[in-house]
């Protein structure tokens, strides 16, 4: 009887280590398994897929560079280390070299396209702009693309630079140079943007055998061939303001500008653009419902000249003197 009991107490411990020897190892290969993972195939996949992939696994991502290559396309995966189906411990690092594309491609037809949209195409293909010559075309608007060298469908190397020939647009109408001298000056500004001109520089200097503040130079002369849109610089018959002296307690000088939007149904743009010598800004530049009001302050300090647009077309100027 003791005997057969001695065997069951035997057989009851030898169970119970091997029970426990087979927990012991199945917990290893299980916390094993959670801290080891199994490298995949990455080679042709998309750069973008193999950094999240490699995320999700627990891994950290070495570029070790770029190739060029005939079989794997631009942003593609040419090479990974370790090998796929490599058993390595979470944290640790995978090395891959990114393909560049091929090294030659065929040259992008870049006739008609905008300039901007040419120097997208040029990024994505790894080539370089050129040189830029630009002239005037009849049927392509401003900065589109005339011309190219090399020519399109030819076989480039990447990084190779591209010239090309862009349209200034249609050329510009030529007008006769109108004749501003003895004009009031805000006359002389609403004769200049008639003319489809554009006022440049204002000037002042006193002659005392002229009429004040009339116009008594002007740059190109009256008569001469000008292009639209050029600028036309002027000269006023105007003392200069004496400068006060600045310091504590100066008193800012300005006058009020006030103008109403005429009735009706729609909301007009209106600039209001503020020239005084060898400067000029907007003080206001939005779009104002009809009937409203704007009221500002013009500094006079200095000579100041006023000009009012309203849909991009000069329909008041006020000029205001320096105290």
């Amino acid at each position: 009887m003791i005997r057969r009991i001695l065997k069951i107490a035997v057989f009851c411990v030898v169970f119970a280590i091997l029970a426990g020897i087979s927990a012991y190892f199945t917990l290893s290969l299980v916390i094993k398994s959670e801290d080891t993972v199994i490298v995949p195939d990455f080679i042709g996949k998309d750069v973008v897929y193999v950094l999240e992939y490699l995320t999700e696994l627990g891994l950290n991502t070495k570029v070790k560079g770029s190739e060029y290559s005939l079989d794997i396309p631009k942003h593609h995966v040419i090479f990974q280390e370790p090998e796929p189906g490599i058993e390595i411990k979470k944290g640790r690092d995978v090395k891959i070299i990114i393909s560049k594309g091929t090294q030659t491609i065929l040259m992008p037809n870049l006739s008609a396209l905008p300039l901007r949209q040419a120097r997208i195409i040029f990024e994505e293909n790894d080539l370089c702009q050129g040189q830029v010559s630009n002239t005037y075309n009849l049927s392509l608007q401003k900065d589109a693309i005339i011309a190219q060298v090399p020519a399109p469908g030819m076989q480039i190397h990447r990084g190779d630079c591209v010239d090309l020939l862009v349209s200034l647009g249609q050329r510009p109408s030529a007008y006769k140079m109108p004749d501003l001298i003895g004009l009031p000056l805000e006359d002389a500004l609403v004769m200049i943007e008639k003319s489809n001109l554009i006022h440049g520089d204002i000037q002042t200097l006193y002659s005392a055998n002229k009429p004040r503040r009339n116009v008594i130079k002007q740059e190109p002369s009256g008569g001469y061939r000008v292009l639209e849109q050029s600028p036309v610089n002027i000269v006023v018959n105007r003392k200069k303001p004496e400068k006060s002296e600045g310091g504590f307690g100066t008193v800012q000088k300005g006058s009020l500008f006030r103008h109403r939007i005429d009735n009706g149904f729609l909301k007009r743009h209106i600039r209001v653009q503020l020239k005084r010598t060898g400067f000029t800004s907007d003080l206001f530049d939005d779009f104002v419902g009809p009937g409203e009001e704007i009221w500002l302050i013009i500094p006079t300090d200095e000579d100041a000249l006023v000009l009012l647009y309203e849909d991009e077309k000069l329909i008041r100027t006020m000029s205001y003197e320096a105290w």
